[in-house]
């Protein structure tokens, strides 16, 4: 027997560059509607939307090392959004207050019924997704894992699930 979670209550990253990457972690949270519970020199934890991210600076002894998404680890994360406009208004504030590197606008794909997304990084590289996808997607009606769905994919390609 299993338990079903309450979501993620929070993550913690850790960076290169904190005096870039800091202000940009909480200046989106803040947008995300999140406040700061606690700021330092080299560190920032922000609370709300049902989360919390924490950015601490790496120890300046073990800064020297690039953050890799091929390395095991962290790939990404995603924030799921309410609604498919809200991913838009997230677009327009990463691309324009917070300048990210945009690693694609916003734009659908076919790895859920109705899925829509961006992807940006934050000034070490770290990935950061902001998705939508309408009703259940893959646990709802049309979804793989809703009644009458295809079940377990065997894939994962960037074109969507396969067989």
């Amino acid at each position: 027997m299993g338990i079903e979670v309450n979501g993620i209550a929070h993550f913690q990253l850790t960076v290169r560059d904190p005096d870039r990457c800091i202000p940009f972690w909480e200046s989106l949270c803040h947008f995300l509607e999140m406040k700061t519970l606690v700021k330092g020199d080299d560190v920032v934890y922000c609370i709300g939307s049902r989360t919390g991210i924490l950015v601490r600076g790496a120890p300046p002894e073990k800064r020297d090392v690039a953050f890799d998404q091929d390395r095991p680890g962290l790939h990404h994360l995603c924030f799921r959004a309410r609604q498919r406009e809200d991913v838009d208004a997230i677009f327009a504030f990463v691309e324009g207050d917070l300048s990210a590197k945009i690693v694609h606008g916003p734009e659908e794909s076919t790895f859920a019924p109705g899925y829509y997304s961006i992807l940006f990084e934050d000034p070490d590289g770290i990935r950061v997704e902001v998705n939508f996808v309408p009703g259940k997607g893959h646990l709802g009606a049309g979804g793989r894992l809703g009644e009458d769905g295809k079940g377990v994919a065997s894939t994962y390609e960037k074109e969507g699930l396969g067989s």
